[in-house]
C-alpha cells in the first residue's frame, strides 16, 4: 500500500525533475554557440549580414569573424563566445563556395595541423591584406570544439528560391527576357566548373518561375585578370546578343551582398538589375539555421594538442 507520506514525497520527487531538467536544458544551451564566418566589406555589406542574422543570435550567443579565414578575427570572435561560457561551436561559413578556406579554417582553429603559432606583434607590418582583411595565419587558442559547415551557398537548395524572386521581380515580359546569374568564381579550372553546376542547379528554380527565353550562369573570376578578360568578353557577348531585337537581360548577382564590380564589367550595355545579393533574404536566414542544426547534431573536434605539447613542453 502507497502510503499518503510516500505519495507526496513522489509527488515533490517530480516536481523537482520538472524543475531541474529544463534548467540543465537551458545550461546545456549556453555552452553551446555559433560563429558566423563572412568576407566583409563595407559598412553597408557588413551591416547586411548583421541584419540578417539578428533573429538567429536572439536564440543563439553568435558572433560573427569578417575575413576569408583571418587568424585575427576568429580569435577574437572565438575569445568573445568563449566569455559568455560558450565550449561548443558551430562554425557557419556563410560562403558562396563550401570550399572556400576550408581547410585553412580548420588550422587556425586547431583541429588540423598546418598553422604556425602566434608569432610576436609587428608594429611596422602592414596588414592591409585582401580586400582590406588582415588575412593572417596562426593557430588560435582557444579551448572550446569546433564544427564546421561544409555546404556553401552554392549547394544550398534553399537559394534557388531567392534566384526566382529575384527574377521574378524585375521580370515584365518573359518571353523576350534572358537572366543572367553572376557569380565571383575561383582561379582554378575545375573548381570554377563545380561552381557553375552548384549554381546552375539553383537556377532550375527560375527556369520553373516564369518561360524565361534564357536562364544562364557565368563567373566572373574577379581575382585572376587573365582569366578575368576571358569571362568579362564572354558575358559582355551574352548581354549584347540577349540585348538585340527586343530582347531583355535581367542580372542577378550571387554573391552574399550587393552588385560588386558587375556595374563595371557591364558598363554601356542595356539590362535590369536590383543590385541586391543573395540578402536580405528570409531564405538565407533559413540556411543558417539549417546549419546550425545540423552542426549541432553533429561531432564537435577539439584543436589538437599543438607542437610543444607534443614534444613534451610545458
Amino acid at each position: 500500500m502507497f502510503s499518503r507520506r510516500s505519495w507526496f514525497g513522489a509527488l515533490a520527487a517530480l516536481f523537482a525533475l520538472s524543475l531541474s531538467a529544463p534548467a540543465a536544458a537551458q545550461e546545456a544551451r549556453g555552452e553551446f554557440g555559433v560563429l558566423v564566418m563572412a568576407h566583409g566589406g563595407g559598412a553597408t555589406w557588413n551591416g547586411e549580414v548583421e541584419a540578417m542574422l539578428a533573429p538567429v543570435a536572439a536564440d543563439y550567443p553568435l558572433e560573427i569573424a569578417f575575413g576569408m579565414a583571418d587568424a585575427v578575427s576568429l580569435q577574437e570572435a572565438v575569445s568573445r563566445l568563449e566569455a559568455r561560457g560558450v565550449r561548443r561551436i558551430a562554425v557557419v561559413r556563410l560562403f558562396v563556395s563550401g570550399e572556400s578556406w576550408y581547410e585553412r579554417t580548420e588550422q587556425i582553429l586547431g583541429v588540423a595541423a598546418g598553422a604556425p603559432t602566434r608569432p610576436a606583434p609587428d608594429p611596422h607590418a602592414h596588414h592591409g591584406g585582401h580586400g582590406g582583411h588582415s588575412m593572417e595565419f596562426w593557430r588560435i587558442a582557444t579551448n572550446a570544439q569546433f564544427a564546421l559547415s561544409r555546404q556553401g551557398l552554392a549547394e544550398a537548395p534553399e537559394l534557388g528560391a531567392v534566384l526566382a524572386e529575384r527574377a521574378r521581380a524585375l521580370s515584365q515580359a518573359p518571353s523576350r527576357e534572358s537572366v543572367l546569374i553572376l557569380a565571383h568564381g575561383p582561379e582554378d579550372d575545375a573548381e570554377n566548373e563545380r561552381w557553375l553546376a552548384h549554381i546552375d542547379a539553383r537556377a532550375e528554380a527560375v527556369r520553373q518561375a516564369a518561360p524565361f527565353r534564357a536562364v544562364r550562369v557565368e563567373t566572373l573570376r574577379e581575382d585572376w585578370p587573365e582569366k578575368r578578360a576571358a569571362s568579362e568578353a564572354r558575358i559582355r557577348s551574352f548581354v549584347t546578343e540577349a540585348s538585340a531585337g527586343g530582347g531583355r537581360v535581367i542580372v542577378v548577382p550571387y554573391r552574399v551582398s550587393g552588385f560588386g564590380p558587375y556595374a563595371r564589367v557591364l558598363d554601356g550595355l542595356e539590362y535590369a538589375s536590383d543590385g541586391r545579393g543573395l540578402i536580405p533574404s528570409p531564405q538565407v536566414e533559413r540556411w543558417v539555421r539549417r546549419q546550425i542544426e545540423e552542426l549541432r547534431a553533429g561531432e564537435f573536434r577539439a584543436p589538437a594538442l599543438s607542437d610543444a605539447h607534443a614534444g613534451g613542453e610545458h
